[in-house]
């Protein structure tokens, strides 16, 4: 494997592993670990954890979805492996 090909790949791996660092926290984290200290917290007339848990969590992975596409073609056309 070439050195841009690695160099593309370990850059693939890294955005991958921050989506699902983030993708972790906001499930498991703010839906389940810290659900109880967030319940202090009111969003709407609803406890933080609780909105988390039932529809926080559907909006940030909606926007990770965004965010990892939009910054793989970002990635693609940097090292010049992109479709058009």
């Amino acid at each position: 494997m070439s050195k841009s090909a690695q160099a593309y790949w370990a850059a693939n791996l890294r955005l991958l592993i921050v989506c699902l660092v983030i993708w972790f926290v906001v499930s498991f984290g703010a839906g389940i670990l810290f659900a109880e200290p967030l319940d202090g917290i009111r969003l709407g007339g609803y406890k933080l954890g609780f909105w988390f848990a039932q529809q926080g969590s559907i909006y940030v992975f909606v926007v990770l979805i965004f965010f990892y596409a939009w910054r793989m073609g970002k990635l693609d056309r940097e090292f010049d492996v992109h479709e058009d």
